[in-house]
């Protein structure tokens, strides 16, 4: 069977006659396409000057607005310092909070000196150099919980 020659013709015309159709732009592609505008050194100065002033008239605002709540916790605080007073006579001191001091020991590590176990978590933490008695924070946990223990 012959295979028709105008075929392929008509399918190249069409490709060509689509191909000088102009496509209109969409809203996306005309928002890129900003027109030529040129900013002097003297305007793109004004304009950084205007955005620092802005800058400093917040700072300052905020300044002056932790002055004044700080000012207002002061007075809170005060006025019920001298009620607290008025109301009970003398209040016996509040003793302070009796530190730890018995703390866990660490268990050495067997075969490797100046290497033990943490007594929290059995993790192996570096003691060299660090007499012995000495009280040490516990480096496998955050600073925050701080957990402490004794080298052996």
């Amino acid at each position: 069977m012959k295979f028709p020659t105008y075929l392929p013709c008509v399918a190249a015309g069409i490709a060509l006659l689509a191909s000088c159709y102009p496509v209109p732009d969409t809203p996306r592609q005309q928002q890129r396409q900003a027109p030529d505008q040129t900013v002097t050194p003297a305007q793109q100065q004004r304009s950084i000057e205007e955005q620092r002033e802005r800058m400093r008239e917040q700072a300052e605002r905020r300044e002056r607005e932790q002055r004044e709540q700080q000012a207002s916790q002061e007075q809170a605080s005060e006025t019920t310092e001298t009620t607290a007073q008025r109301e009970t006579p003398e209040t016996p001191d509040t003793p302070e909070p009796v530190r730890r001091e018995d703390y866990d020991f660490a268990t050495p590590v067997p075969g490797k000196e100046g290497f033990v176990f943490s007594p929290y978590n059995n993790k192996v933490v570096d003691v060299r150099d660090i007499p012995s008695g000495t009280l040490v924070q516990d480096p496998t946990f955050p600073p925050s919980e701080k957990k402490y223990f004794r080298v052996p």
